[in-house]
């Protein structure tokens, strides 16, 4: 069923009589290449999510994690990102054979800014970078390599008001589902919620590279 709103902004007209236009420090500051102060951000960075469009239009942000520095950074405009061990679903890989644009968000535990990330990706075997971005004797078996289209730091505000790093202001999660009592509730599988876990940690001890 369709909400009912007040109203719904359809044109940038209308967007623009709402929010001013940017400042010029946040209009500028973007970049076509990964430039030093990027490159050591993305070499502290542990973490990295990677938006995609598949060939239905929708939208998929993909979380990857692996030590600081997995990314690598071939030259100003190329990025490596490793592909894991994972469910074999491929929803990045899938859309980017259709749609190769991507946008990746970069964040480091502890710091409030992130740096934001876009270009085009395409799926890479390649030995020689397979055995660079090994971890402990492990090779990724495919490579999203990203040619760099604009790069940029972005703010911290979104980090402040969610008190991210604030353990100490962190919410009850007493009342959130397992991923195991999930895939219960959604995929209607015939085994039990231990039975899945068991399955997950089984997983996450030795399928992790």
């Amino acid at each position: 069923m369709d909400a009912h709103f007040e109203e719904v902004v359809v044109t940038r007209d209308r967007l623009r009589e709402l929010i001013a236009p940017a400042s010029g420090l946040a209009r500028d500051k973007a970049i076509g290449h990964i430039d030093d102060i990027c490159r050591r951000f993305i070499a502290a960075s542990p973490f990295v999510m990677i938006a995609t469009r598949g060939s239905d239009g929708r939208l998929d942000v993909s979380p990857k994690g692996d030590p600081a520095g997995f990314v690598a950074v071939l030259d100003e405009r190329t990025l490596a990102i490793p592909d894991r061990l994972g469910n074999n679903r491929l929803d990045t890989f899938e859309n980017v054979l259709v749609h190769p644009e991507v946008g990746l968000i970069f964040v480091i535990p502890g710091h409030n800014d992130t740096l934001r990330v876009s270009g085009k990706g395409r799926i890479v075997r390649d030995l020689a970078l397979q055995r660079r971005l090994a971890v402990n004797g492990k090779t990724p078996n495919l490579v999203l390599v990203v040619a760099v289209e604009e790069a940029f730091m972005h703010c911290s505000k979104c980090m402040i008001r969610s008190r991210l790093w604030r353990q100490d202001e962190w919410p009850d999660r007493s009342s959130v589902a397992t991923l195991a009592e999930a895939m219960i509730a959604h995929a209607a599988p015939k085994e039990s919620v231990g039975e899945v876990q068991a399955r997950i940690d089984d997983s996450y001890e030795n399928r992790l590279y």
